[in-house]
């Protein structure tokens, strides 16, 4: 019987581990076939393709388009995302902390690309014009479930009686909630925040109809034009054009480089936060 026990504990790990393994392969095999791909390209034309506009072979004005557009989105969604998630946290049982929560689901699954639309009729077409700020609204409404349902969570992570505590002392709510509770749960929240900003700086749907796509010159300004990395690869790799695909696979690895470099460092710092 114990043999028997064993085998099943055996097979049971074996295929814990095969699951694991079909769970990460595609990764890595993004990963690998991105620099296979991508690396030879930066390295041949080497910092021209970092810093050049596309008449010169290169992605600058991408690569300065994507930073400002997630910067932006941060700047207005971040703070937006934060005091929702603490709104549906402090009240529970209302109406209006039930619909949020259910509100905040539903923006998590809902189609990027109508968020663009939405954008596009209530600032490009006032506007007459594609514009960063246009983009980054959109990347902001995107980004704001995320980070407020990592926020809600990460405040119900914390254990109640750290909350009676502080109301036996005298504190407000506002002080309980930001001088209490956040900062015993800022693992949670900078989690949120994090993945919040990854997932916009990889949307390519809502700039299609947001920034227009500006390759040849740098950042003019909030209301003008304005490339992104993932916007040119979508477009550079339906082209027919062999220079363009080349463009498009190294800048996938510049992407894919932000990422690694970036957002990997920043978690592992996380996970020394004490709670």
């Amino acid at each position: 019987m114990s043999s028997f026990r064993e085998i099943k504990d055996r097979a049971f790990m074996v295929l814990i581990i095969a699951l694991t393994l079909l769970t990460i392969l595609p990764l890595f095999h993004i990963i690998i076939t991105v620099t296979v791909k991508g690396l030879p390209v930066v390295l041949e034309r080497g910092l021209t393709f970092v810093t050049g506009t596309l008449e010169e072979g290169g992605i600058g004005p991408a690569i300065v388009g994507t930073i400002l557009l997630v910067l932006l989105a941060s700047l207005i969604g971040i703070p937006i995302a934060y005091l929702t998630g603490v709104y549906a946290y402090e009240n529970p049982e209302s109406i209006l902390g039930r619909a949020t929560r259910v509100l905040l689901q539903v923006m998590l699954e809902f189609p990027t690309i109508l968020v663009g639309v939405f954008v596009m009729g209530l600032i490009v077409v006032r506007m007459g014009s594609f514009s960063l700020l246009a983009g980054a609204l959109a990347l902001a409404i995107i980004m704001i479930p995320y980070v407020a349902v990592y926020t809600h969570e990460a405040l119900r992570g914390v254990p109640f009686t750290y909350k009676e505590a502080a109301y036996s002392l005298g504190l407000s709510r506002s002080q309980v909630v930001f001088r209490v509770l956040t900062p015993m749960a800022k693992r949670g929240i900078l989690t949120g925040f994090l993945i919040g900003m990854a997932k916009v700086a990889g949307e390519t749907a809502p700039l299609l109809f947001t920034i227009g796509g500006a390759y040849q010159v740098y950042f003019q300004g909030i209301t003008k034009p304005v490339g992104a990395i993932p916007l040119l690869i979508y477009t550079f790799i339906q082209s027919p054009s062999e220079e363009y695909h080349a463009i498009a696979w190294g800048a996938s690895f510049i992407l894919l480089l932000m990422f690694l470099v970036i957002f990997i460092p920043i978690r592992m710092k996380l996970r020394e936060v004490k709670m």
